[in-house]
Protein backbone atom coordinates (compact mmCIF):
# COMPACT_ATOMS: atom_id res chain seq x y z
CA UNK A 1 0.00 0.00 0.00
CA UNK A 2 1.07 3.54 -0.76
CA UNK A 3 0.40 6.33 1.68
CA UNK A 4 -1.52 9.25 0.14
CA UNK A 5 0.17 12.51 1.13
CA UNK A 6 -2.04 15.28 -0.18
CA UNK A 7 -5.44 16.13 -1.57
CA UNK A 8 -3.86 16.11 -5.04
CA UNK A 9 -2.97 12.42 -4.82
CA UNK A 10 -5.65 9.86 -5.55
CA UNK A 11 -5.46 6.12 -5.12
CA UNK A 12 -6.03 4.60 -8.56
CA UNK A 13 -8.12 1.70 -7.26
CA UNK A 14 -10.35 4.02 -5.23
CA UNK A 15 -10.80 6.12 -8.35
CA UNK A 16 -11.98 3.23 -10.53
CA UNK A 17 -13.88 1.04 -8.06
CA UNK A 18 -17.32 2.33 -9.11
CA UNK A 19 -16.55 2.86 -12.79
CA UNK A 20 -18.35 0.70 -15.32
CA UNK A 21 -16.15 -1.50 -17.51
CA UNK A 22 -18.34 -0.45 -20.46
CA UNK A 23 -17.29 2.69 -22.29
CA UNK A 24 -19.30 3.73 -25.30
CA UNK A 25 -17.10 5.08 -28.09
CA UNK A 26 -17.30 8.74 -28.99
CA UNK A 27 -18.11 9.36 -32.64
CA UNK A 28 -15.44 11.59 -34.15
CA UNK A 29 -14.99 13.30 -37.49
CA UNK A 30 -11.94 12.27 -39.51
CA UNK A 31 -10.35 15.71 -39.07
CA UNK A 32 -10.97 15.99 -35.32
CA UNK A 33 -7.71 16.23 -33.36
CA UNK A 34 -6.57 12.92 -31.89
CA UNK A 35 -3.44 14.16 -30.10
CA UNK A 36 -0.65 16.73 -30.23
CA UNK A 37 2.91 15.44 -30.12
CA UNK A 38 5.90 17.76 -30.02
CA UNK A 39 8.96 17.39 -32.22
CA UNK A 40 12.32 16.94 -30.52
CA UNK A 41 13.48 20.46 -31.27
CA UNK A 42 16.74 19.24 -32.78
CA UNK A 43 16.52 21.81 -35.61
CA UNK A 44 14.92 24.65 -33.65
CA UNK A 45 12.17 25.12 -31.11
CA UNK A 46 9.93 22.06 -30.63
CA UNK A 47 6.75 22.24 -32.68
CA UNK A 48 3.40 20.79 -31.71
CA UNK A 49 2.10 18.54 -34.47
CA UNK A 50 -1.66 17.89 -34.46
CA UNK A 51 -2.54 14.39 -35.59
CA UNK A 52 -6.13 13.83 -36.68
CA UNK A 53 -8.40 10.89 -35.95
CA UNK A 54 -9.05 9.60 -39.45
CA UNK A 55 -5.73 9.92 -41.22
CA UNK A 56 -3.57 8.88 -38.30
CA UNK A 57 -5.68 5.88 -37.33
CA UNK A 58 -6.00 4.65 -40.91
CA UNK A 59 -2.27 5.17 -41.51
CA UNK A 60 -1.09 3.36 -38.39
CA UNK A 61 -3.59 0.53 -38.88
CA UNK A 62 -2.48 0.10 -42.50
CA UNK A 63 1.26 0.19 -41.82
CA UNK A 64 1.03 -2.09 -38.78
CA UNK A 65 -0.97 -4.62 -40.78
CA UNK A 66 1.02 -4.46 -44.01
CA UNK A 67 4.57 -3.49 -43.03
CA UNK A 68 4.76 -5.77 -39.99
CA UNK A 69 2.35 -8.39 -41.39
CA UNK A 70 0.73 -8.86 -37.98
CA UNK A 71 -1.65 -11.83 -37.96
CA UNK A 72 -4.30 -12.85 -35.41
CA UNK A 73 -2.01 -15.38 -33.70
CA UNK A 74 1.03 -13.06 -33.44
CA UNK A 75 2.34 -11.42 -30.29
CA UNK A 76 3.74 -8.08 -31.38
CA UNK A 77 6.31 -6.05 -29.43
CA UNK A 78 7.58 -2.62 -30.42
CA UNK A 79 10.23 -1.40 -27.98
CA UNK A 80 9.93 2.29 -28.89
CA UNK A 81 9.15 4.93 -26.28
CA UNK A 82 5.44 5.90 -26.47
CA UNK A 83 6.49 9.51 -25.88
CA UNK A 84 7.79 9.67 -29.46
CA UNK A 85 5.86 9.21 -32.69
CA UNK A 86 7.19 5.70 -33.39
CA UNK A 87 5.99 4.57 -29.97
CA UNK A 88 2.65 6.32 -30.35
CA UNK A 89 2.19 4.69 -33.73
CA UNK A 90 3.55 1.17 -33.25
CA UNK A 91 3.34 0.55 -29.51
CA UNK A 92 -0.16 1.95 -29.09
CA UNK A 93 -2.41 3.07 -31.93
CA UNK A 94 -1.55 0.80 -34.88
CA UNK A 95 -1.54 -2.56 -33.13
CA UNK A 96 -4.51 -1.76 -30.90
CA UNK A 97 -6.52 -0.44 -33.88
CA UNK A 98 -6.16 -3.83 -35.52
CA UNK A 99 -6.80 -5.78 -32.30
CA UNK A 100 -3.29 -7.21 -32.09
CA UNK A 101 -1.93 -8.90 -28.99
CA UNK A 102 0.89 -6.65 -27.82
CA UNK A 103 3.64 -6.45 -25.23
CA UNK A 104 4.30 -3.06 -23.65
CA UNK A 105 7.31 -2.57 -21.43
CA UNK A 106 9.85 0.01 -20.44
CA UNK A 107 13.57 -0.29 -19.94
CA UNK A 108 16.70 -0.93 -21.91
CA UNK A 109 17.79 -4.03 -23.83
CA UNK A 110 20.68 -4.67 -21.44
CA UNK A 111 19.11 -4.25 -17.99
CA UNK A 112 19.35 -6.08 -15.68
CA UNK A 113 21.57 -7.96 -18.14
CA UNK A 114 21.90 -8.47 -21.89
CA UNK A 115 19.19 -11.12 -21.88
CA UNK A 116 16.41 -8.68 -20.97
CA UNK A 117 14.77 -8.58 -24.41
CA UNK A 118 15.25 -12.29 -25.03
CA UNK A 119 13.58 -13.12 -21.69
CA UNK A 120 10.59 -11.00 -22.73
CA UNK A 121 10.39 -12.70 -26.14
CA UNK A 122 10.45 -16.13 -24.49
CA UNK A 123 8.10 -15.30 -21.61
CA UNK A 124 5.40 -13.65 -23.70
CA UNK A 125 5.83 -15.66 -26.90
CA UNK A 126 6.71 -12.63 -29.00
CA UNK A 127 6.55 -13.47 -32.70
CA UNK A 128 7.22 -9.97 -34.11
CA UNK A 129 9.85 -7.72 -32.52
CA UNK A 130 10.26 -4.15 -33.77
CA UNK A 131 13.20 -2.40 -32.14
CA UNK A 132 15.76 0.32 -32.81
CA UNK A 133 18.89 -0.13 -34.93
CA UNK A 134 20.95 0.73 -31.83
CA UNK A 135 19.55 -2.32 -30.04
CA UNK A 136 20.20 -4.53 -33.08
CA UNK A 137 23.83 -3.34 -33.25
CA UNK A 138 24.24 -4.12 -29.54
CA UNK A 139 22.79 -7.61 -30.05
CA UNK A 140 25.16 -8.21 -32.97
CA UNK A 141 28.19 -7.26 -30.85
CA UNK A 142 27.09 -9.68 -28.13
CA UNK A 143 26.76 -12.57 -30.57
CA UNK A 144 24.64 -15.67 -30.00
CA UNK A 145 25.48 -16.13 -26.31
CA UNK A 146 22.41 -14.36 -24.93
CA UNK A 147 19.71 -15.49 -27.37
CA UNK A 148 20.98 -19.09 -27.11
CA UNK A 149 19.98 -19.08 -23.42
CA UNK A 150 16.31 -18.75 -24.29
CA UNK A 151 13.66 -20.81 -26.06
CA UNK A 152 13.11 -18.57 -29.05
Amino acid sequence: PVEIHSEMEVDFYDLIKDVSPDCEPEVMDAEDPLFILYTSGSTGAPKGIVHTCGGYMVGTYYTTKNVFDVKDNDVYWCTADPGWITGHSYVVYGPLAMGATIVITEGTPDYPDSGAYWRMVEEFGVTILYTAPTAIRMFMKLGEVWPDKYNL
